[in-house]
């Protein structure tokens, strides 16, 4: 099996709060996970998705964007227990918004329902939790990462981006874009999503950050789409992106002390 390393990331956030120390004490040692899987019309993906996440995990909360197809009979055949949960507006925020409402582990994992991600990498997110971590994001750009699906434009877009949040926020993340993460679900207060499409991903990274949250980031490796086509259009979603960005840098930030 692959090991894989947890990169540190530098966090000099600029609200001076380095996580709840207290809090990180209190955790426990072996806590119950759950897996948030945002999905609309996946029902050829979900077997390799649902197959690959580990048996210990707690649960597996699919999120459906009303889908047309058989995703959610799928899902169910699969794994019985899953909770299939309907979002009530579209787009990538929105279920991921849904999801975690509705999640009960005490460590909260997301991932795509491409078949993109692996789910034997949950074990990593779930260590470096556990050994300190507030929020856990995957890359594929960490040493030991990588994807053979990413363009050329999208390598670009997404360094442009690593570029920006470091300049007007000091955070130095690898990859600003992938959407598999991690975090406790007594820090997910300090994140509070309130967007609706794929630019949440960015958006939950800068929130950790200037929030405070100890950070890792864990080397991931991404495959193509297994069945069908992405929703993702690199300029639309760059822009969005963009507002995101511009938007958090002038959008001023209470620090939450729990």
């Amino acid at each position: 099996m692959r090991r894989t390393k947890v990169l540190p990331v530098d966090l000099a956030a600029e609200s001076g709060h380095s996580g709840n120390d207290l809090g990180r004490n209190s955790r426990p040692s072996a806590p119950t996970v759950s897996v948030i899987i945002p999905s609309l019309n996946e029902a050829g993906n979900i077997p390799y998705v649902i197959n690959t996440i580990p048996d210990w995990v707690d649960e597996i909360i699919l999120v459906d964007g009303r889908s047309r197809d058989d995703t959610e009979r799928v899902a169910k055949v699969l794994r019985p227990d899953v909770r299939i949960v309907q979002q009530a507006r579209r787009g990538k925020g929105a279920a991921l918004q849904a999801g975690l409402a509705e999640a009960k582990g005490e460590i909260l994992i997301i991932m795509d329902a491409d078949g993109s991600m692996d789910g034997a990498e949950i074990g990593a997110f779930r260590d470096a939790l556990v050994a300190g971590a507030d929020y856990v994001k995957g890359s594929r750009f960490a040493t030991g990462g990588g994807s053979t699906d990413i363009t050329k434009l999208r390598r670009f877009g997404d360094q442009g981006i690593c570029l920006l949040i470091w300049l007007l926020f000091g955070a130095r993340y690898t990859d600003g874009t992938y959407g598999f993460k991690g975090v406790w679900a007594d820090r997910l207060d300090d994140i509070r999503i309130d967007t609706d499409g794929f630019e949440v991903e960015l958006l939950i990274d800068i929130r950790a950050h200037r929030a405070g949250l100890n950070t890792v980031e864990v080397p991931c490796f991404e495959t193509d789409r297994i069945h069908g086509s992405s929703n993702l259009n690199a300029v639309r979603d760059g822009f969005s992106c963009l507002r995101v960005i511009l938007r958090e840098r002038f959008r001023s930030y209470r620090v939450t002390t729990h």
